[in-house]
């Protein structure tokens, strides 16, 4: 299965729209990762206040209304943002995974209960149930934020997982290896996770930009990274008083999100087909 991941991912990224998206988040991670060298403090407020000023050489992205610089504020919100989603992508794939994983290979009681349970919070919108979640907390810490989004991100990936251990389990290498007397953690281990890498990478690909648009979301509405801590959600909210004298000041940071949530999207269905076998 490793070789034929790692065929679909070079497929995926012989084609326009996957090598367009893989171009676009590298860039994004560069910038992210050797922007704070080059330019100046996000937080950085001038001693004189003279107001928003729009795009010139010392600042390309022009300034805001506390005259911190908007580009550096937007490479800042991007290692927010790319953190935020990696990790709180991680933590959904690995819980759906496991779920998946236990619920189809165990099958009975136990795949119903968990069945019935993903059910249940399925029907729960998530923006709701994160709502509920955020506000315990007056400042919520970036980690625990990383983990609330990635606990409630799950559900969808683990009925994914469990369909496809349902269509495996009945395979012949499966069942050599119960013939064998493989234990049920080796065969979940060796046999069905790598056989299922491939689906949950594509769902992890396209979850990326629901996860940043989602936290960009949070940030707006006041209940996700807090300042002064730059991200590109609540760089918009505090471009609000002045989003028509000084659109500079919202419109980067949108742009940041667009193009992020398609070069996600770009790179997921381009993994999508590559690993479809109906284009193969």
């Amino acid at each position: 299965m490793t070789g034929s991941l790692a065929r679909a991912l070079r497929v995926a990224l012989r084609s326009q729209g996957g090598r367009t998206g893989a171009a676009l988040l590298a860039l994004l991670a560069l910038a992210a990762v050797i922007g704070p060298w080059f330019l100046p403090d996000p937080s950085s407020i001038p001693e004189t206040l003279a107001g928003p000023l729009g795009p010139v050489a010392a600042h390309p992205f022009g300034t805001d209304q506390l005259g911190r610089d908007v580009l550096s504020r937007t490479v800042s919100g991007a290692r927010i943002s790319l953190t935020v989603g990696v990790f709180a992508v991680a933590v959904a794939m690995t819980l759906g995974t496991l779920v998946g994983l236990v619920a189809g290979y165990a099958g009975g009681l136990l795949d119903a209960v968990l069945m019935r349970l993903v059910d249940a919070a399925l029907a729960i919108p998530r923006l709701f149930i994160l709502l509920l979640l955020v506000l315990v907390w007056d400042r919520i810490p970036l980690p625990v934020l990383i983990l609330v989004i990635g606990a409630t991100g799950w559900f969808s990936t683990s009925r994914l997982v469990r369909g496809e251990v349902l269509r495996l389990r009945g395979e012949p290498f499966i069942l050599a290896a119960e013939a064998l007397g493989a234990s049920p953690m080796r065969i979940i281990g060796h046999h069905l996770l790598p056989n299922v890498a491939g689906p949950v990478i594509v769902a992890a690909t396209l979850g990326l930009g629901d996860v940043i648009l989602l936290e960009a979301g949070l940030s707006f509405l006041g209940l996700g990274v807090q300042p002064p801590t730059a991200s590109w959600g609540g760089m918009i909210l505090d471009a609000r008083p002045i989003v028509a004298t000084a659109p500079w000041a919202a419109l980067f940071p949108g742009l940041a999100i667009m193009v992020t949530v398609l070069a996600a999207n770009l790179v997921g269905e381009a993994l999508q087909s590559a690993l479809d076998p109906r284009t193969a």
